[in-house]
């Protein structure tokens, strides 16, 4: 079994694991971009250098210290809270389940050019599906922006691990032969764009578009 490699956040205490150094490394350098202890630390310490006006007078124990808009709408920003659980939202037109069992595990990578090769053959909450699909064994690539091969995709979780802003969460696949869950881009409209999760993909069943692409 290959060791868990593990990095520790200093500011905000995260604990990021993972086997794979190299994706390891990247997921530490997107959370220091993001760790919302960090950046309140870095406003705090511009906040608290002195300047030439601020040590020529002291204000008196009556007075409050009145900070910036600009600061205060920074901070509100950085502490906001975090985004919600996922819940079942928009049309689903498909079922996980049938009686398609007759299938084999798909090796990838993903074909980036499925959005003019294949067709739409429905929804799951909302999430475009691209045929063909014949559940259980066979279901196709999910999402628009955020696009998965459920045919390829082995539920090593490293895209799960990787994304910054949560876009995806397990999903159950019962009978699939690559996998028995896939990684579900239920907030497919949250993702930035950041293509860590392409990256990190082993088996490369991962594509993303800019929008309107």
């Amino acid at each position: 079994m290959s060791n868990l490699s593990e990095y520790v956040c200093m500011d905000c205490g995260s604990l990021l694991l993972h086997t794979n150094p190299s994706t390891l490394e990247s997921m530490k350098e997107i959370h220091d971009q993001l760790c919302i202890v960090k950046r309140q630390k870095l406003i705090a310490a511009a906040k608290s250098t002195p300047t030439v006006s601020q040590t020529a007078s002291v204000p008196s124990k009556s007075q409050t210290p009145s900070v910036p808009a600009s600061s205060s709408a920074l901070i509100a920003a950085n502490t906001a809270a975090p985004p919600a659980v996922a819940t079942a939202g928009g049309g689903t037109s498909i079922s996980l389940s049938g009686t398609g069992t007759n299938y084999s595990k798909v090796d990838g990578p993903i074909d980036a050019t499925f959005k003019s090769t294949r067709q739409p053959t429905g929804t799951f909450q909302g999430i475009k599906v691209w045929g063909p699909i014949d559940p259980p064994g066979q279901l196709g690539i999910w999402g628009t922006e955020v696009c998965v091969d459920f045919d390829i995709c082995v539920a090593d979780g490293a895209c799960i691990e990787a994304c910054p802003v949560n876009v995806y969460e397990w999903l159950e696949t019962p009978g699939h032969p690559a996998s028995e869950k896939k990684p579900f881009m239920i907030r497919e409209k949250d993702c930035i764009f950041c293509m860590a999760c392409e990256n990190v993909c082993p088996p490369q069943c991962v594509k993303i578009f800019q929008k309107g692409q």
